[in-house]
């Protein structure tokens, strides 16, 4: 009889082999990405969550830091924990010089050591709930929003019934590990712990969103938490920040800007619920482009989609058509990212 020990091994080789090759696949797809290669970075970007809706364990969030820091600050936190987890993974971190900490593993001292603070967008579960259950096991630091964020989380969360207060504000018992401070639109506040300044400004959605412009040196960022259009808000909020971005870019860098697109183009405007969708986000940022000298001012501009809708209905992919979408419509030659959690991008 014979043998079929010989071909056992050698089927087992070659599916051994193919399943690195996709692993490394992956790997790569989701490893780092230096998003202009021509030009040394000054932020490091790492995705924590980019999802928008009902997938939990991937929400809103994300780490941001002066590349030649060891510190972060969070952008929001609707995942925290297992997006550290899934970033860790993936070897998001392999360049950061953890601190010593023997009491925690490699999250737990990511997190505790060297998550610094939260900038938190709006009080909705989606964009906090990461930090809200992490709350337990992390160190103190402190959280920057908007007066009426931070009015509304202490109010609703923090409040000793649906979780305890860990801040140092509102209803007692407090337990103090988080300090809370109010972000007033358009000033400027140093991030404690870190090289970074940020400066708020409020956006049009059903509760106060915040958009932040996060800068060091010469250098700027910004993040948006979820928001309308001003052709549907009619509001004039976005407008405010692209006028005060073309003033700042006549002398500062901005590296790049993760915005929300949470629908397609199909979804009608009274649906829509405080949020974009690919038409209406390339006719925003065509209005900054406008109000900048030169042309094609925003050519090569990196912009990260986040918050797209994760849906549980067969035969749809929104994030395919969004992408698609984009595409069609970047008249701006903007360079348009659609995160995956875990990457990690230099800016």
């Amino acid at each position: 009889m014979p043998s079929f020990l010989p071909l056992a091994k050698w089927l087992l080789a070659i599916s051994l082999f193919s399943a690195t090759q996709v692993f490394a696949h992956d790997s790569h797809a989701l490893g780092e990405i230096l998003v202009k290669k021509n030009h040394a970075p000054a932020f490091e970007v790492i995705v924590l969550g980019d999802s928008g809706g009902i997938e939990d364990g991937n929400l809103s969030a994300f780490l941001l830091r002066g590349i030649n820091e060891p510190n972060y600050v969070a952008l929001d936190a609707g995942t925290l924990v297992n997006g550290i987890n899934q970033s860790v993974k993936r070897g998001a971190f392999a360049d950061l010089a953890l601190a010593d900490d023997n009491k925690w593993g490699t999250t737990g001292t990511i997190l505790r050591d060297h998550v610094k603070g939260y900038l938190l967008s709006h009080a909705h579960l989606d964009h906090i709930n990461g930090m809200l259950v992490a709350s337990p096991e992390d160190s103190a630091k402190n959280i920057y929003a908007l007066p009426s964020v931070n009015n509304m989380i202490g109010e609703t969360y923090f409040n000793g019934i649906a979780w305890a207060n860990f801040s140092d504000r509102g209803i007692p018992p407090l337990l103090n590990k988080y300090h809370v401070v109010d972000l007033l639109p358009g000033k400027t506040t140093t991030i404690a712990n870190t090289e970074l300044k940020v400066t708020a400004f409020s956006l049009s959605h059903p509760v106060e969103s915040s958009a932040f412009v996060i800068e060091q040196g010469n250098d700027m960022f910004v993040y948006f938490g979820d928001t309308g259009a001003d052709i549907v808000e009619k509001q004039g909020k976005l407008a405010a920040i692209w006028t005060y971005l073309a003033q700042q870019i006549k002398h500062k860098t901005l590296r790049g800007i993760i915005i929300e697109t949470s629908f397609e183009n199909e979804r009608p405007h009274n649906l829509l619920f405080g949020h974009l969708t690919p038409d209406l986000l390339m006719a925003e940022l065509a209005s900054l482009a406008a109000k900048i000298d030169g042309d094609a001012p925003l050519k090569d501009l990196t912009v990260l989609i986040s918050h797209i809708k994760y849906t549980l209905a067969k035969n749809v992919d929104p994030r395919a058509t969004i992408k698609q979408q984009l595409n069609d419509a970047n008249q701006l030659g903007l360079n348009i990212i659609i995160p995956k959690q875990g990457q990690k991008l230099l800016f």
